[in-house]
């Protein structure tokens, strides 16, 4: 049966003369979220680690578009990527994600998961907040409810390793961050606002990396039947960056599940949802990236 997506990339308004940033747009919903905004308008900063698949990426968009690197699982890449940045910055994408890779860690030693979903993103935030003029958008997954914050052990060493525990937390950590940050922008008296999204159910490659092949068979098999196209699973995030929506509101498919369909302001776990917890984790947050909020307090 056919789906009705009812809000499309063309409802978007004109973003002439907007700057954007999207991270890990060099392919999959990051590609096709990058792609909507050149189409609007918008000057598209792809924000990618490998900046010759980037530039493949640019090449296949109508519109303006630049290519820097920037690797979050490591934070002098960050660091290098936020002090290069000059002008007025509208709207960041924290996009890129990475899932199902067992025991890695990033360059500063944490969970690759954890570090690149989360810590990368937050760092990456906060250094380009006193540039940004509109809103971010992080993008979280329904994965989230599978979380857990284990502030005794973030790296997960001294449980069992899995990846709902670890791809979880990490998702768990993008939406806690959204609700932390809206709260010290409104604090901070600025006009910015944080806003979450999800994409539902898409067929990228993302947690397919080093798992066995009849998995990822598999995994591809029920993509081609049940999942969306990069372009539709995009929505999410596009409606999240453009329309006038509260600080902290949650973008996701309207379908069964929330794995497809119309993007529409959806719930969150009560983790997901939780000030102390969220606070908490900011702090641990810049303790461990030692980068603490973007902005001045009022």
């Amino acid at each position: 049966m056919m789906v009705k997506y009812r809000w499309t990339a063309d409802d978007m308004p004109s973003l002439e003369g907007r700057t954007v940033v999207v991270t890990g747009a060099s392919s999959g919903v990051g590609a096709a979220t990058a792609a909507a905004f050149t189409r609007a308008g918008a000057h598209v900063i792809l924000a990618v680690r490998d900046t010759q698949r980037g530039q493949a990426a640019a090449r296949s968009l109508d519109g303006s578009t630049e290519v820097r690197e920037l690797d979050l699982a490591d934070l002098s890449s960050i660091r290098t990527f936020a002090q290069a940045w000059e002008g007025p910055l509208d709207i960041l994408v924290n996009n890129a994600g990475v899932a199902g890779l067992r025991g890695a860690r990033t360059k500063d030693g944490f969970d690759l998961q954890f570090g690149t979903n989360h810590l990368g993103h937050f760092a990456l935030t906060n250094l380009l907040l006193p540039h940004l003029t509109d809103r971010v958008v992080t993008v979280a997954s329904g994965a989230h409810r599978a979380g857990e914050i284990h502030f005794d052990d973030l790296a997960l060493r001294q449980r069992r390793y899995g990846f709902a525990a670890s791809y979880g937390q990490s998702k768990l950590a993008n939406l806690l961050f959204t609700l932390e940050l809206e709260r010290r922008l409104r604090q901070a008296g600025s006009s910015v606002r944080s806003l979450a999204s999800h994409p539902g159910y898409a067929a990228t490659k993302l947690g397919t990396q080093g798992q066995p092949r009849a998995l990822v068979a598999a995994a591809k098999a029920a993509g081609r039947l049940f999942a969306q196209t990069s372009e539709h699973a995009a929505l999410p995030t596009l409606y999240a960056a453009t329309h006038d929506l509260p600080g902290a509101s949650y973008i996701g498919p309207d379908g069964r599940g929330e794995l497809r369909g119309s993007p529409t302001l959806v719930g969150r776990s009560a983790e997901a949802s939780d000030l102390t917890v969220a606070r908490r984790l900011w702090e641990v947050s810049e303790e461990l990236t030692g980068i603490g909020f973007g902005l001045d307090v009022e």
